[in-house]
């Protein structure tokens, strides 16, 4: 039955719509803000498959170019692989959703957002999240939302929920923000420098938002949601775990606790061998192919409750560091020869490498998406191999953590990154997690720091990044500690994962991982006091030590750019018939040059005084002659009458034979020879352009 459901979010109509189409999902509604519409389609698989011991669920977020009027660029004409921004916002689908379904679920669950129409004054990106949530509740899929989701953005001083196109141009943050009635479950932000208290207070304000849509949803819900399916559940046998903790917990609890994680590692294999011993003895030779799930499980929440254990009643960690104490920092600068910037930064065992490129406009990356952004100039991309952990596998391209994580640092040094206007390059980074023990993605902006200050490029501040975790009681939900610089074993069994960005004088971006059903304002500002601190520590102990500010000069393999800006109406003189001039330019002095709409002209060599020697002619070609004005010219023609002057260009002017001295000349042979440099005086410009000059009046030396 066709159901429709109307509220108001921020000023403006949103509507969910529901059985009209796709109804053999398990949940489908459409989603309309302004005239943007998302359809969402939640499916799941009936039963689990076998040998599956974790959630299965995807999450895609699917734009079609229609939605924008567009026809696709690529060979097929039609829709390929996903977008970056695509997999990005699948991925902030996927983090508010998934600690919500039950523990024990191991059906295959499959989210699709179809981008049908795109309103650029309201986003697609909430109405996927708001349509996910929507699908979800109505659905017979066991899970226990809803959430909803807004985005923030921060104009002349004020908070503004779900920006238009124009509020989005101007502001200062691009912050996305999903919870429940109760509490925040994620949270995404670029941000030009945002303080601590203004930020939490644009997710309170997010908030607020949030809770009305929820209930929206939970009323939706009410009438016509569909009751949840049994399902097999997917739990340990207690008793077999009972005994597990018995007999090895006060040795797994040691075999956690070492500074070094193959150490560790090996500890906990061992401590997994005896517990695999302990089935056998408990259930037959068979056992570990029988109950291979209570054997892994078991391995997983000992090593889980002991992890937990020492950080929440003892306050002390795995590798023996105090709650809120930084692993040991290095940093180092100028690694790589022929590359044009490079930065090493090492927190622990984590350490990245960061390559910074500088390249011309024509480097600039192309968009092919439904967004408004068809190119940017400064690119951040993040490698994690599999030896970075021990592990032997190849490269298959990133994926989308890959993707995400090189995003995220994108976003976190995007505001320090100089105008075009004043570094007229285009920039790559690139990011090679070289080992990991946690926190890569923060590892990989304070290496990019490094290396763009490395490389050259004025960056107007030096921005580090670091994660904060949490370790919650489930018993009592208001006690909790929160831990500064979390490794991968805090990361894999604490609730969340709060990756902070950003300068000394604020945040530049965000992203947050969470594992229960969501976080207090209590905890978000104690993450956010943790990592202040901590960033300006690496800022003022490892980054600004190891390079206190960005070299004056890039490297000689870069190539050199000189930028000037002609009148538009000149831009066909530069150019000539046929590219002829412009192409004469490049022949003559071996230099690439761009030219835009506007009138902005870049001049690219590897060698600055070709560089400077064609931003001459251009200057010639495009100047304006004026009366009364004395210019460097070229003899090109000499005539008994006098003598003609190459201004540039392509203009010439007359020099007659009686202006060109004080004493007479005989002949203009005597004192001039074609090639000759010489400064003329423009005296007169008729009505059909014809220049007469004069040298009699300024000082001149003689032939």
């Amino acid at each position: 039955m066709f159901k429709v459901y109307e509220t108001e979010l921020a000023g403006r109509k949103l509507t969910i719509e529901t059985g009209k189409f796709a109804n053999q999902a398990n949940g489908s509604v459409t989603v309309r803000y302004g005239d943007t519409v998302v359809m969402s389609n939640v499916a799941a698989s009936k039963e689990p498959q076998d040998g599956v011991d974790f959630f299965p669920l995807s999450v895609n977020y699917e734009e079609k170019l229609y939605a924008v009027g567009k026809i696709p660029g690529s060979f097929n004409r039609r829709e390929g692989k996903p977008s970056d921004k695509a997999i990005l916002v699948s991925r902030a689908i996927d983090r508010p959703i998934r600690p919500l379904f039950p523990s024990d679920f191991r059906n295959d669950v499959c989210v699709t957002n179809t981008v049908l129409s795109v309103d650029y004054d309201c986003s697609p990106e909430v109405c996927a999240n708001i349509g996910t949530s929507a699908a979800l509740s109505i659905s017979d899929i066991p899970w226990g939302g809803p959430t909803s989701a807004v985005q923030v953005g921060y104009v002349d001083n004020q908070i503004i929920i779900n920006p238009n196109s124009e509020q989005n141009k101007k502001s200062r943050l691009r912050l996305t923000v999903a919870g429940t009635e109760d509490k925040i479950t994620m949270i995404e932000a670029g941000a030009d420098e945002i303080p601590n208290d203004t930020m939490l207070e644009a997710i309170k304000e997010a908030h607020v938002e949030i809770k009305k849509i929820c209930k929206f949803i939970s009323n939706i819900k009410a009438e016509i949601g569909k009751p949840k399916f049994e399902y097999k559940s997917f739990s340990i046998t207690p008793e077999f775990y009972d005994e597990v903790c018995k007999r090895l917990e006060d040795e797994m609890y040691q075999a956690v606790q070492s500074t070094d994680k193959e150490i560790r590692n090996d500890n906990v294999d061992k401590v997994s061998e005896k517990i695999k011993e302990l089935a056998i003895e408990m259930y037959g030779e068979n056992a570990e192919e029988e109950h291979a799930f209570d054997i892994s499980q078991s391995i997983h929440d000992l090593e889980k409750k002991c992890v937990r254990k020492m950080i929440l009643t003892e306050h002390k960690r795995p590798d023996g560091r105090a709650i809120d104490e930084i692993r040991p920092l290095s940093a180092e600068v100028h690694l790589l020869p022929r590359v044009h910037g490079s930065g090493l930064f090492s927190r622990g065992q984590t350490q990245v490498l960061t390559i910074a490129t500088l390249g011309t406009k024509e480097d600039e990356q192309l968009l092919d998406g439904i967004d408004e952004e068809t190119s940017k100039r400064y690119m951040h991309q993040y490698n994690f191999p599999g030896y970075s952990v021990g592990e032997a596998k190849p490269s298959k391209g990133p994926g989308r953590r890959e993707i995400g994580h090189g995003a995220l640092a994108e976003r976190a040094l995007e505001p320090v990154i100089p105008s075009e206007e004043e570094f007229p390059y285009t920039i790559r980074c690139v990011s090679e997690v070289l080992e990991s023990n946690g926190s890569t993605s923060q590892a990989s902006i304070c290496g990019s720091t490094l290396a763009l200050m490395d490389a050259g490029v004025p960056i107007k501040k030096p921005v580090a990044g670091i994660s904060s975790g949490l370790i919650t009681d489930p018993n009592d939900p208001s006690k909790h500690i929160v831990l500064t610089d979390i490794q991968d074993i805090e990361d894999f069994f604490g609730d969340m994962d709060f990756k902070v960005g950003g300068t000394k004088d604020g945040i530049t971006a965000i992203q947050v991982d969470i594992k229960i059903d969501g976080l207090t304002y209590d905890i978000i500002k104690e993450a956010f006091e943790r990592t202040k601190i901590a960033r300006d520590y690496i800022i003022d102990n490892v980054i600004l030590k190891t390079i206190p500010e960005p070299r004056k000069e890039v490297s000689k393999y870069a190539p050199k750019i000189i930028t000037t800006k002609i009148d538009v109406d000149k831009i066909k003189d530069v150019i000539g018939a046929g590219g002829k001039t412009i192409n004469k330019i490049i022949d003559e002095t071996g230099v690439k040059i761009d030219i835009e709409e506007n009138g902005n002209v870049f001049i690219y060599s590897q060698d600055i005084e070709n560089a400077k020697k064609a931003l001459k002619i251009i200057e010639d070609i495009t100047r304006e002659i004026e009366v009364g004005k004395i210019y460097d010219g070229v003899v090109a023609k000499i005539m008994p009458f006098g003598a003609f002057i190459d201004l540039g260009g392509g203009k010439e002017g007359l020099l007659h034979i009686s202006k060109i001295s004080n004493k007479r000349v005989e002949k203009v042979e005597d004192v001039l020879s074609v090639g000759d440099e010489v400064k003329v005086k423009v005296t007169n410009i008729d009505n059909q352009g014809k220049i007469d000059l004069n040298m009699r009046d300024l000082e001149i030396t003689e032939k």
